[in-house]
């Protein structure tokens, strides 16, 4: 039996612009190309005309972690093979498909550029203006992510042997020289953390290391686990759950020191908008409660002990015992004065030494004495354990970037190129908050409408 082939009634370039996708726009609508696109524009007219469609390649580069393609090879292959997904990254038919080279060409010079920083600035500010960034707490923590870079091996250091015995005068003030250089040499986070806080933020941001080195971190089980990479800083709105800051470091910079870039940051795009930031243990550092002070914030962070003694008259959460080592109890804080008050404990009802001298009946401790240990709100109070567990918001932020934003998937060598991939994500993790925020106010006024 023969088969006859039929003659379609349209070509295929008509069939395919009958149906046309808008699955992207959506996304889109959140933001401008035209800044990166900029960077791969002709300075003259003189010369052979562009061949490439660079717009449609950033946007294809942008579809691809929207779409968790792996790699830039699977995204040609996808383009080659599927016109509808080609013409959705904005490719014309007569336009032809990038090839690998020429993709890593535009993340190079992207990557040498600060655009994306620009954008993310922009596309947080718009969703304050649209009301969908109204939340006021903030919940900063950092995650890690392997480098695609080989590590390095260590080089051995020849420990020069020292003389015994005491220095004399001249070998002391020259080692205290030597000291003084060195610590004059050190980079802006190779210092302590007290030296960020008369930095500009600029200087913050263009100084932080982003080269691959060797990170550690205990685990669930307490064993220390090792990688070779990166760590992301985020400060993420604990309800809206967008990307405030984010800032891409090294994986052996302490997550403590990204913590006061990270604020600056924050006040610099929305001034004295949030009122409150919460950290875990890692970042209880006295400079980061400064920081948040000038900033006029609320701080939540649980008190980490380093090489403290007991201390006594006071239990772990800092508020004072009567003479049976009763807790007192937390009454209201004083705004003006900026002091805890803290009344008797329930146990002095019945407790036959209420009428004595010794038993107090109100304590107010002002939160200069020690602004570790007297944050407001009080530590233990259940102000501060409800603002405390807020901060699984930057977990959870963490898991979607990670499993569902290819945050994992680093297909670049060099932190340069990293830190474009971590940008790219961050910022497209945004964008499709604030699509989905713009989507859901429309139904949400249809229904009230209907």
């Amino acid at each position: 039996m023969t088969i006859v082939k039929q003659i379609s009634l349209f070509d295929i370039q008509e069939l395919l612009s009958l149906e046309s996708s808008r699955r992207f726009d959506a996304i889109f609508s959140t933001f401008d190309v035209q800044p990166i696109f900029h960077l791969f524009t002709k300075k003259t007219l003189r010369g052979a005309p562009r061949e490439l469609n660079y717009g449609a390649m950033i946007q294809s580069l942008i579809i691809r972690i929207v779409e968790r393609i792996p790699t830039i090879k699977d995204l040609v292959k996808r383009l080659i093979n599927d016109p509808l997904f080609c013409f959705d990254c904005g490719f014309l038919v007569s336009d032809p498909v990038p090839s690998e080279a020429s993709y890593s060409r535009i993340i190079d010079v992207i990557s040498q550029s600060t655009i994306l920083d620009d954008m993310q600035d922009t596309l947080i500010q718009l969703a304050f203006l649209e009301g969908f960034l109204s939340d006021e707490h903030l919940a900063i923590d950092a995650t890690h992510f392997e480098s695609r870079d080989a590590s390095k091996p260590s080089e051995k250091k020849e420990t020069p042997t020292k003389k015994r015995g005491r220095k004399t005068k001249e070998e002391h003030v020259a080692w205290l020289a030597e000291q003084a250089e060195v610590e004059a040499n050190r980079t802006t986070y190779e210092k302590k953390i007290e030296h960020q806080l008369d930095v500009p933020l600029e200087t913050l941001w263009s100084d932080a290391p982003i080269a691959p080195q060797w990170g550690i971190k205990k685990n669930s089980e307490g064993k220390n686990t090792f990688w070779y990479g990166f760590k992301g800083h985020l400060a993420v709105s604990s309800k809206s759950q967008y990307i405030v800051s984010r800032l891409m470091t090294s994986g052996n910079l302490h997550d403590s020191k990204a913590a006061i870039p990270l604020l600056k940051k924050v006040e610099h795009l929305i001034p004295s908008h949030f009122t409150t930031a919460i950290f875990d243990a890692g970042y209880d550092y006295e400079p980061i409660y400064t920081q948040a002070t000038k900033q006029n914030m609320r701080i939540v962070i649980p008190y980490n002990p380093r090489r403290e003694g007991e201390y006594t008259e006071f239990d772990e959460h800092f508020r004072p015992t009567c003479v049976r080592e009763h807790s007192y109890c937390y009454d209201s804080f004083d705004e003006q004065y900026r002091t805890l008050k803290f009344t008797r404990p329930k146990e002095c009802t019945t407790c036959p030494l209420r009428n004595d001298s010794l038993c107090q009946k109100v304590f107010k401790i002002k939160c200069n004495t020690d602004i570790r240990k007297y944050t407001y709100p009080a530590r233990g109070s259940e102000l501060w354990k409800n603002l405390y567990k807020e901060r699984t918001a930057v977990e959870r932020v963490n898991a979607y970037l990670k499993q569902y934003f290819q945050l994992k998937n680093v297909r670049h060598r060099t932190g340069r190129k990293a830190k474009l991939h971590f940008d790219l994500v961050t910022f497209i993790y945004n964008a499709c908050k604030l699509a989905t925020d713009r989507i859901n106010a429309i139904l949400q006024d249809q229904k009230q409408a209907t």
